[in-house]
């Protein structure tokens, strides 16, 4: 089987850190690797070279060369322009069906945390293995620790089977971003995980999927793969610019039959590192520290505090609490922790206004 990272996104609930120029993906926030290596590292633990790709966008291929130098240039599918998980997805598919249409792809986002990497390997090869042999859709979930609002619900039904410890369910259905009651009613239920992005089919299979329930889209990439055959970059780059800005949950998998698709239920310890608050909620874990502090920065009478600095200045917190302090050379967070996932708002606002120079 193969396995793609996907390394095109921005990351602006990580602003000022994450930025356009530098996403989260290239930062080093749970080690002193940036995700991306750790991601890679990861997944060459079990996989060979030749069976990891990365999908990128354009302005971050100098990055990938400088974090992955190892990677061979077959090996980068960078997209035309930057487009949603929808468009990467499609377009990967489209390069690798030329290559091996009937091997197992998985899909694997390049910004989250694994604790238990052996079980988070095999859950892919587990994925993999009853993708090829059932000719169904996979896609891994995780086990709902709290009530998030932020992330996806994949209900789950009868198991179906279990493969070297790794359990694969029927599909029900899935809520994305439900309310709080709600999400307290999923996390009790038990029968409700994380939708986490990893999705495994076939390149052909991905395509048919497009053809059938987005066929402006799967008309593109069909149109594209005549390009390449072709060598015409240009034509391929027109039409990539075509393809909506639509992720592949809302293009395809919300439209398909709960039958078409299996859940293999990925215990491993995942966290997914969207926002200063699940950070912080995952270093001060890992750390068993009260205050989170990166770079020269000191606390007194202070808890539950997140300090992150450029270590260019001493930045002190004082008889406070719940804060997330960001500072880079050129701008200044400082917020509640619980406000974590207003800080796209906050980019969005930065945006309209114009000022690029901090985006």
């Amino acid at each position: 089987m193969n396995v793609v990272i996907l390394a095109g996104g921005v990351g602006t609930r990580l602003w000022p850190l994450s930025r356009r120029k530098r996403p989260k993906q290239f930062t080093p926030l749970l080690s002193e690797q940036v995700l991306l290596r750790d991601t890679y590292d990861r997944l060459r633990s079990a996989f060979g070279p030749e069976q990891i790709y990365v999908s990128i966008s354009p302005a971050f291929v100098d990055m990938l060369r400088k974090t992955l130098p190892e990677l061979q240039e077959t090996h980068m599918f960078v997209e035309p322009e930057k487009r949603d998980t929808g468009a990467a997805m499609g377009y990967v598919a489209a390069r690798l069906e030329e290559i091996s249409p009937e091997e197992s792809v998985t899909f694997v986002p390049s910004d989250h945390y694994v604790r238990d990497v052996e079980r988070y390997v095999t859950s892919i090869r587990v994925a993999g293995e009853v993708c090829e042999r059932t000719g169904k859709l996979l896609d891994i979930a995780i086990p709902a620790t709290f009530p998030s609002t932020i992330l996806g619900y994949t209900h789950i039904g009868e198991r179906s089977t279990i493969i070297d410890g790794i359990e694969v369910f029927e599909f029900l259905g899935h809520t994305e971003k439900p309310s709080l009651d709600v999400a307290t009613v999923y996390v009790k239920d038990g029968s409700y995980l994380w939708h986490a992005n990893y999705y495994t089919w076939t390149p052909a299979k991905f395509l048919e999927a497009f053809d059938t329930y987005a066929p402006e889209m799967g008309s593109v990439f069909r149109e594209i793969q005549g390009y390449l055959h072709q060598g015409k970059e240009k034509a391929v780059e027109l039409a990539f610019s075509r393809i909506p800005t639509i992720s592949f949950d809302y293009a395809v998998t919300e439209k398909m039959h709960p039958k078409d698709v299996l859940i293999v239920k990925g215990s491993f310890g995942w966290s997914d590192i969207g926002g200063w608050d699940t950070l912080f909620d995952r270093l001060q874990e890992d750390l068993g520290v009260e205050n989170v502090l990166h770079g020269d920065a000191l606390v007194m009478d202070a808890k539950n505090n997140m300090v992150h600095t450029s270590g260019k200045k001493l930045v002190a917190l004082v008889g406070v609490e719940d804060l997330v302090v960001v500072d880079t050379d050129d701008a200044l967070l400082v917020m509640r922790k619980d406000h974590g996932q207003d800080v796209g708002g906050l980019v969005a606002r930065l945006k309209d206004e114009g000022r690029e120079d901090v985006l």
